[in-house]
């Protein structure tokens, strides 16, 4: 075994005795260990602050109940978290989701996640995730806004702007944050920047909701430029429907891509000769109203292939994986691979297993980590958190000009610590690029 194996063998040990059944968490912090432990070797104060270390371990996990009324009177009980990863570089920034499969392990490894991701952006934000296991599928517009006020207002004590800035996620958009920011102006009897994804009409900012999708697809055409070559014309698979998806598959077909696929739990639309804005509309449209693709009209060049993902199904250079974690394992990334893959970037969080990961690097095929891929939503937020603390809005072009700028400042940090040779591992330069920042302020902080 190489000193290397030993030295991430016995970190691991280490945290997987205190986070046992974690699982999402243990992966999440295995991946990032692999890289940067030999760097915090290397390094004597970072070293002896145990800097990693101390990132497993949250600063606070905030636990509570929420408790509200149906529609018929009843009440209702759900558990709700806000997990304050690291506030070493700027106050707790990550989103809140709501879905039946949030719990303590899937927010830490969020958080812990975002901690590296905000590192990347060059802006002054920690790390922090949060949500609920609440459900809001077949929910009332009414049940969703008495969930939203009950949640927080056990929320509230804890975050503030210079505090805790969280924003939404998957399942809380525009309308949920307009009803958690309402409950939380009523609590405190404040209008500041204590949350962010708000609406334009109340202190959010232009392009919040297509952020994220749009930076992702700026961050490949780096990766590209890097090549000499351009995203126009280029076969793109995309896998999900929702808010990444639709707006990544709207950002690349404007810069003049195929987009051949999205897909969601029935299964895959395939446009051989590429989505236009009609199908995208479809989609969003199906999204909307909680239905499926199962069954797409005539007329929109789609193929609807039941209960399978996109990935080997049909020819395409470039991977944008924007569904949920560990969507993509080794076998999917070989059939992706035999059907032309040759960059890979995340718009999802973590959605490649660490097999799937060595099957692309073994291969030669670029792949781009989502810390610094999606990292476009985030961005946004901390320039709507500077348009809150200014009172001065910017246009769309301004927001649309910043996040190119700031996804090419992500990419070239990685990039540069990525760098070996003519090959770059943005696995790795992401990982150690973050990593430095963080653990830059962590050592100066002293024994806290």
């Amino acid at each position: 075994m190489t000193d290397r194996a030993k030295l991430l063998q016995s970190f691991m040990g280490r945290v997987a005795a205190r986070n046992a059944g974690q699982d999402e968490f243990l992966q999440a912090v295995g991946e990032v260990a692999f890289d940067v432990l030999t760097v915090e070797k290397a390094h004597a104060a970072w070293a002896r602050a145990r800097v990693l270390e101390r990132l497993t371990e949250p600063d606070r996990i905030i636990g509570f109940r929420v408790v509200w009324e149906n529609d018929d009177g009843e009440v209702e009980i759900n558990s709700g978290w806000r997990v304050q990863t690291s506030n070493a570089i700027g106050p707790y920034k990550g989103g809140l989701r709501f879905s039946p499969g949030v719990c303590p392990s899937v927010l830490k490894f969020l958080g812990f996640e975002q901690v590296f991701k905000n590192a990347l952006t060059g802006l002054p934000l920690g790390g922090g995730k949060g949500g609920a296991d609440f459900d809001p599928r077949g929910r009332s517009e009414a049940e969703i806004m008495r969930f939203c006020q009950a949640f927080m207002t056990e929320l509230a004590r804890y975050i503030g702007p210079d505090e805790d800035v969280p924003a939404g996620d998957i399942n809380v958009g525009p309308r949920e944050i307009g009803y958690l920011f309402g409950a939380y102006k009523r609590l405190r009897g404040q209008f500041h920047g204590a949350l962010t994804g708000k609406g334009e009409a109340f202190g959010g900012s232009a392009l919040r909701v297509e952020a994220t999708g749009y930076g992702l697809v700026y961050f490949v055409e780096a990766m590209l430029a890097e090549e000499g070559r351009e995203l126009a014309r280029r076969r793109v698979a995309i896998s999900g429907k929702g808010n990444v998806a639709a707006h990544a598959a709207e950002k690349a077909i404007c810069e003049g891509a195929k987009v051949v696929t999205l897909s969601d739990r029935s299964g895959t639309l395939v446009a051989e000769d590429g989505m236009g804005q009609d199908a995208l509309d479809w989609v969003r449209e199906r999204k909307q109203a909680g239905q499926d693709v199962a069954d797409p009209p005539r007329g929109l060049g789609l193929a609807f292939r039941e209960g399978v993902a996109p990935w080997g199904l049909v020819e395409a250079e470039i991977g944008l994986p924007c569904a949920t974690q560990n969507e993509i394992d080794a076998k999917a990334a070989k059939s992706a691979m035999d059907a032309g893959l040759r960059v890979l970037a995340e718009g999802a969080n973590m959605p490649l297993t660490r097999d799937a990961m060595e099957a692309l690097r073994e291969a030669g095929v670029g792949y781009a980590p989502g810390k610094a891929t999606n990292a476009g939503g985030v961005a946004i937020s901390g320039l709507e958190m500077s348009q809150n603390s200014s009172i001065r809005p910017l246009d769309p072009e301004d927001v649309d000009r910043a996040l190119r700028r700031i996804m090419g400042e992500i990419h070239n940090r990685a990039a540069e610590e990525g760098r070996d040779g003519n090959r770059i591992d943005y696995r790795r330069g992401a990982n150690v690029a973050a990593y430095r920042k963080v653990a830059t302020a962590i050592a100066a902080y002293g024994v806290l």
